[in-house]
Formats: C-alpha cells, sequence, structure tokens
C-alpha cells in the first residue's frame, strides 16, 4: 500500500510500504476514508521530531521512520481475538490516544495524559496509508449515514470540546479564545454550544477571521489593529474575560491568555509550543488566576462531538479548505499549509 512516512525535518515521502498484518488481539484494522493535516503533523515536519520517538517508544516499540496521520474516518476491515467494542463493516472516528491502562492516569480515565502516552500516527504508524492497525477500544463507532468527511474532524473538534470540558461551566461567561485556525474554531464552536454568553477570538489573518464569525465568535479582535487587553477589558467593565482558551503555541500567546482573564479567572493552554515563553508567575501568585494544561481528549469527548455534529450545534464543513490524494500530501498538503496558512485551515487526505 501507498502511506506517507516522516524521516526527518522537511523529509515526508510517499512511498510502497506492507499493509498491516491482521490485528492483534484487542486491535482493530481500518480502512481509511479520510485523514486531515494536523497542527502537530506540520510542527513535525517543520521543526521535527518533536513527538517522534527516535528511539523505540517505551508502549509501541515504534521509531522513525513514522506513517503520519491520526486525524482519520474510516471502516473497520478485520478485528482482533476479544474485541467486542467494534464489528467488522461498522463506520469508524478513531481516537489517537494509545496508552497503557495501568499507570494512575489511566486508572483515573485520564488515559489521554498516560505516563507512556502513544499518539497514533506520532509514536505508532498512522493514517496516511490505505489501512491502518488501532486499538479498537479507541474506535468510535459513527452513527449511521455520517459523513465521513466531517468524521475526520472529531479529533480535532475533540480537542476544543475537551478542553472547554476542562474550563467547566461556561454558561453566561465571557471567553476569549486565541487563534482560529482548526482547534481555535472548535474552541469556538464548543464554547457557544456550552453556553458562553460571549465569545471573542483573537486572530490576525483576514479569511480565518472570516471564519471565526461563521463558526460563532461573537466579537474577533486583530491584534495588529488594537491593544486586545484593553478591548477585552473595557467590554468587562474592567475585568477581563472570565475565561481564555490559548489555542496557537507561540511564546507571546501563553502570557497572553493569562493577562486576558479577570483575577480568579481561567486560561486553558492547548497550543503545542516550540520554544518557552517568559513569563512573571505573580501574575498567577497575586491575582488567584488559574492556568490550566489540556492535552488532547478522551472517546468520551468523541461521543460529545459526535453528537454536537449531528444535531447541527457544530459545523465540520466550514473548516475543510482542501482535499487532496496521498500523492500530493507534501506539495499540495504540508507545503499548501506552510506557505498558505492564512487561508487554509483544515487539508484532509484520501488515501485511495
Amino acid at each position: 500500500m501507498k502511506a506517507a512516512k516522516w524521516y526527518g525535518k522537511k523529509d515526508i515521502r510517499v512511498e510502497e510500504i506492507p499493509n498491516p498484518p491482521a490485528p492483534k488481539p484487542g486491535e482493530a484494522q481500518i480502512k481509511v476514508a479520510w485523514c486531515g493535516i494536523c497542527g502537530s503533523d506540520l510542527h513535525e515536519y517543520l521543526a521535527g521530531p518533536i513527538f517522534i520517538p527516535m528511539e523505540p517508544h517505551p508502549l509501541t516499540g515504534a521509531k522513525a521512520p513514522i506513517v503520519l496521520g491520526h486525524e482519520f474516518s474510516g471502516q473497520v476491515v478485520a478485528i482482533g481475538d476479544g474485541v467486542q467494542t467494534v464489528r467488522v463493516g461498522d463506520y469508524v472516528a478513531p481516537d489517537a490516544c494509545q496508552h497503557c491502562g495501568v499507570c494512575v492516569t489511566c486508572r483515573q480515565g485520564r488515559y489521554n495524559v498516560c505516563e507512556k502516552l502513544a499518539f497514533t500516527g506520532l509514536m505508532a504508524d498512522g493514517a496516511f496509508a490505505e489501512y491502518v492497525n488501532v486499538p479498537a477500544e479507541l474506535c468510535y463507532v459513527l452513527p449511521k449515514g455520517f459523513d465521513l468527511e466531517a468524521a475526520s474532524l472529531i479529533e480535532p473538534l475533540a480537542t476544543g470540546f475537551k478542553a472547554v470540558r476542562m474550563a467547566g461551566s461556561l454558561l453566561g461567561q465571557t471567553v476569549v479564545v486565541i487563534g482560529a485556525g482548526t482547534i481555535g474554531l472548535g474552541t469556538v464552536m464548543c464554547a457557544k454550544a456550552a453556553g458562553a454568553s460571549t465569545v471573542v477570538c483573537i486572530e490576525i489573518a483576514a479569511a480565518r477571521k472570516k471564519l471565526a464569525k461563521e463558526c460563532g465568535a461573537d466579537i474577533v479582535l486583530d491584534p495588529s489593529d488594537c491593544d486586545v487587553i484593553a478591548e477585552v477589558k473595557k467590554m468587562t467593565h474592567g475585568s477581563g474575560a472570565d475565561v481564555s482558551f490559548e489555542c496557537v503555541g507561540q511564546k507571546e500567546t501563553a502570557p497572553l491568555a493569562v493577562d486576558l482573564i479577570r483575577n480568579n479567572g481561567k486560561a486553558v493552554i492547548v497550543g503545542i509550543f516550540e520554544e518557552p515563553s517568559a513569563f512573571n508567575f505573580f501574575s498567577l501568585s497575586g491575582t488567584d488566576k488559574m492556568v490550566i494544561g489540556s492535552l488532547a481528549y478522551t472517546i468520551d469527548d468523541f461521543q460529545g462531538v459526535g453528537s454536537l455534529l449531528a444535531t447541527g450545534q457544530i459545523k465540520a464543513s466550514p473548516l475543510i479548505t482542501g482535499r487532496i490524494k496521498l500523492e500530493e500530501i507534501v506539495e499540495k498538503g504540508f507545503d499548501e499549509l506552510v506557505n498558505n496558512k492564512a487561508t487554509n485551515i483544515k487539508i484532509i487526505v484520501k488515501p485511495t
């Protein structure tokens, strides 16, 4: 089969590799329908290895070169012994968080921060391929007739859904989302669905500012046009937002997420960072502000996103800005996202 493998920084190759073996006990084999290019994939392309192991991973044993791809949908074509959660023929959107099941966070149901966490497509071969084997317990079974393009966006939307869940009740609150990429736009939609009274999105790119409005942002602020902290304080009677979500991953935006919230407010950090931020911790100890890290999701978040998509409370179609073939993944996928970041949100790939 054809697959897109990461060999190193700026080195992704589409090549012929053997089909996956028959699924092991507890595994399902998926024929991939669509797989999206994630921001973490882009980070690996531009600056990796970040997550991709250069030595065998302690859970999966995998190391570079790795078949990328973890935002995907497809159909179960085979199952291993003992699998009861999916059947051959099911259409699924798999959770990417492969985990040990025995560490303290796994036992608490927080397997997204397993001590041996391995993301499909980063620490195990992924779905930029015709077929992929994954743990069957991570497969969210799609409702009958569910659109497979939309289903490939459940994974990134679940990241925003889980971040909103981590923030607690947003009913009637003022929320700021920094960034209008896939995760930021998903967070905007989920915050509105969770009852936020006002959602402010901070974004520079014109096309993304427009999309933020389409996805439900009440106000869009451009930091190149205004002092965003002053504007947010003005609309909150000088206090600041109740909750902020950092969905960019730049060294300036994490401190900004804290500066935007009121005393005793919450800043949820979702972005992936390539370098550290300078930060004065007195802005926390002197204000009772809370900073919450949020990584990925669990299968419950997939269920939540699936329900919101099915009822139209959030939408996937506005986020899809490109559909390409696997053979085009470097030129029309990764390079397109690098060179035209402002006009692209999610490019999805069809392996066959």
